[in-house]
């Protein structure tokens, strides 16, 4: 019941619910901490080359790294924001930005855009999806000027990250024939560095990626609000609507819980984990 269009598909409500529950509880922090960095690049702080400093992103989602990026380089810097989905670039492009951003639907193991186009390529938990990883690798480079930077984060391991491990855990009482694994096995599921180093250098890249991990926590006003975020606002929820569709609000209120049983039933707090990537050209 599981396979790779489940997996990448953000469609109808997920989007929003993503937005509205998923982007504070978990990819706000690390979208800052993504923006930050990437304003630290030396491509990218202005000088002699600032008026054709172009920056694409791939993966935008609902355009929360976006914003950030938007807000913190300088207008000289150009972004270009790109997804899979249509459904998620209609609400960022939607919601907005500080400053004009290009959105362009793409696929990034065959991005639209020309050689050598961009200074860096920024991807915001998206490198998980593609199956062929190492392809998606080969277009970033592609499309990265010499000398240009990818910088991009991945989850690590479940067991790093409350949530979504206890949410993973408690569906298994709800279809234990053949639970939902979706968590584990895709955003979850990319987070050993050396298999990341391997797929780097079968991508074209030939520079040691730099590595850091990076905790954080996910707080929210109530079990509640993590168990729709993750059985309702991302492809989990095509797992579980593929078993029984009639039984999403029965996995939510289980995974509610779980959550309650754990954190408590009033404002809840847990880990979060990731792994920041950065390689030259």
């Amino acid at each position: 019941m599981n396979g790779p269009d489940i997996d990448k598909a953000f469609t109808g409500s997920i989007a929003a619910l993503y937005e509205e529950y998923f982007v504070p509880l978990i990819f706000e922090p690390y979208a800052v901490d993504l923006a930050d960095r990437v304003a630290s690049l030396p491509a990218l702080r202005g000088g002699p080359r600032a008026e054709r400093t172009r920056l694409l992103e791939i993966a935008a989602g609902t355009g929360v790294a976006t914003r950030h990026l938007a807000a913190t380089l300088p207008e000289s810097v150009s972004i270009t924001a790109t997804d899979l989905n249509p459904a998620m670039l209609d609400l960022a492009s939607e919601i907005g930005t500080p400053r004009p951003v290009q959105w362009r639907q793409a696929d990034a193991t065959a991005l639209p855009f020309r050689d050598g186009e961009f200074d860096a390529v920024v991807c915001q938990f998206g490198y998980m999806f593609p199956t062929d990883k190492p392809a998606a690798f080969a277009e970033a480079r592609r499309v990265l000027a010499p000398g240009g930077v990818l910088i991009f984060n991945v989850w690590d391991r479940i067991e790093e990250n409350d949530f979504a491990d206890v949410v993973t855990t408690a569906l298994e009482n709800v279809f234990p024939e053949d639970p939902p694994r979706f968590m584990a096995r895709i955003p979850h599921g990319y987070h050993d560095l050396a298999a990341i180093g391997q797929d780097l250098r079968g991508g074209g890249f030939t520079a040691s990626p730099q590595t850091v991990t990076v905790a954080a926590r996910s707080r929210a006003a109530s079990p509640r609000i993590p168990a729709v975020a993750y059985c309702q606002g991302s492809p989990l929820r095509n797992e579980i609507e593929a078993r029984d569709a009639s039984r999403l609000d029965e996995a939510t209120d289980v995974a509610t819980e779980a959550i309650a049983r754990r954190f408590g039933s009033g404002p809840v707090d847990g880990k979060i984990q990731a792994h920041i990537v950065t390689v030259a050209r």
